[in-house]
């Protein structure tokens, strides 16, 4: 049996090594869908859980390889029961969007058990309007964002693996055969070892100390502002840049303006990220393929200009990525500190960022789940460690989803964040009549 496949990655051992303190390593989603007065949630879940059961990851544990056999390793769950897994519940009083997300972020940060795979999903009865809610959530080794994307596209309809005979557990592999992999594994490691790898946090931009890094609880809340993609993208390429860019420029905007209402200020702020790897993914290449890049954002000057400089700034950062060079030492970092007992201390005193901001291009057209219409997909991201909020962006036929997740005792002045989310998306709806291409 080849076991190194089955093995997490350097992204992955990072996120078992931060995996500490309340709050665990998951994400999630929340999907509303628009089933009708005459949907049958049972069938619903029924149909759920027979397409859960054709994804080989969900039906995985995660195990810790034997002393110097290396990395832990996923294998088959003997006592597999889906029905543990795909859940039925209802949502508080009063039924609406904003009661939803609340159950959305608690049951995206409440710890999975070590001792079934790794996900959960609830079906959420009682929304107003006979809508079905359904809360997706998965420990960070199991997808990130692309990986998160095509879970969701195997559960709806249309998916091209339809669900049939789940196979038998294979065994677990020898101790003698996991050792050898992990040896040859290290090897490996050793021929692609690169010298970059030392310099990995060389150039990160300085961080200014402000209110948007403190230690953050189990009190969050997840807040959503919408635009229309194609005019995100049109005013985004009549400055030069993308759609990261125009996010990361509201972004930059939008916490000005928070920063502002406390008193203080700040010509530049530093953000997390997230970037993935591969244009897309599959069931069968799951696991965490996303890069993490730092950069300074101006916060300074008008929208437009903020987006012509923050356009300049990403197109660096990524020129200068070292990401393959610097996963490995990355993970043993966090995993030197997860030794010395300091790992929860590191998240909650780094200096390295403000926020996190993440950006996935979705589904271009509408899904259905068993003839649902999936009206509106939310990502939920808990915030972690001492960066108070976090951005997660995503493209849902046509439409630019930018959920805002605070924690709500760091960051009680929310509607002043949210407005000027909302204002930032808007000047581009506003202004793109006006706006002339880069160059012309």
């Amino acid at each position: 049996m080849k076991a190194e496949a089955d093995r997490v990655s350097a992204a992955d051992l990072l996120n078992l090594a931060v995996d500490v303190g309340p709050l665990p390593m998951n994400a999630g989603a929340c999907l509303i869908l628009e089933a009708g007065p005459s949907v049958d949630v049972m069938r619903l879940r029924r149909v759920i859980a027979d397409r859960a059961c054709a994804i080989p990851r969900f039906r995985q544990l995660l195990v810790r390889a034997p002393f110097g056999c290396g990395r832990p390793l996923w294998v088959d769950d003997p006592a597999f029961d889906v029905y543990q897994h795909v859940r039925v519940s209802r949502c508080p009083s009063p039924g609406d969007e904003r009661a939803l997300l609340d159950l959305a972020v608690e049951a995206v940060g409440e710890r999975l058990s070590a001792s079934r795979p790794l996900w959960s999903i609830r079906l959420v009865t009682g929304l107003a309007g006979d809508r079905v809610g359904l809360i997706a959530s998965f420990h960070h080794v199991v997808a990130d964002g692309m990986g998160a994307l095509a879970l969701l596209a195997a559960l709806a309809d249309g998916s091209a693996a339809p669900p049939g005979p789940i196979p038998e557990p294979r065994p677990r592999p020898r101790r003698r055969t996991l050792a050898a992999d992990a040896w040859i594994g290290r090897m490996r490691a050793l021929t692609r070892w690169n010298p970059g790898a030392l310099i990995a946090f060389r150039g990160l931009p300085g961080v200014a100390r402000c209110s948007l890094n403190r230690t953050v609880g189990q009190h969050q809340q997840v807040s959503v502002v919408t635009a229309p993609l194609d005019a995100v993208h049109a005013y985004a390429h009549a400055h030069g840049g993308t759609v990261n860019d125009a996010v990361l420029a509201a972004v930059s905007g939008a916490l000005r303006a928070l920063l502002e209402g406390r008193g203080e200020t700040s010509p530049m702020l530093v953000v997390s990220v997230l970037v993935s790897a591969r244009r897309s993914a599959s069931v069968d290449q799951l696991g965490n393929h996303a890069d993490v890049l730092y950069i300074g954002i101006p916060t300074d000057g008008c929208l437009a200009e903020r987006l012509e400089r923050t356009a300049v700034v990403t197109r660096a950062a990524k020129a200068a990525a070292r990401p393959e060079a610097s996963a490995e030492l990355i993970a043993g970092v966090g995993r030197i500190f997860l030794r010395l007992g300091l790992t929860r201390w590191m998240m909650n005193h780094q200096r390295l960022f403000h926020t996190v901001v993440s950006n996935m291009r979705g589904p271009e057209r509408s899904l259905t789940i068993a003839g649902a219409p999936v009206q509106a997909i939310v990502p939920v991201t808990p915030v972690r460690g001492n960066v108070t909020t976090a951005f997660t962006v995503l493209s849902y036929a046509g439409t630019l989803t930018v959920a805002v997740t605070r924690d709500v005792d760091a960051v009680p002045d929310q509607p002043v964040l949210m407005a000027a989310v909302e204002e930032e998306f808007a000047a581009m709806r506003t202004d793109i009549g006006t706006a002339q291409p880069a160059g012309s």
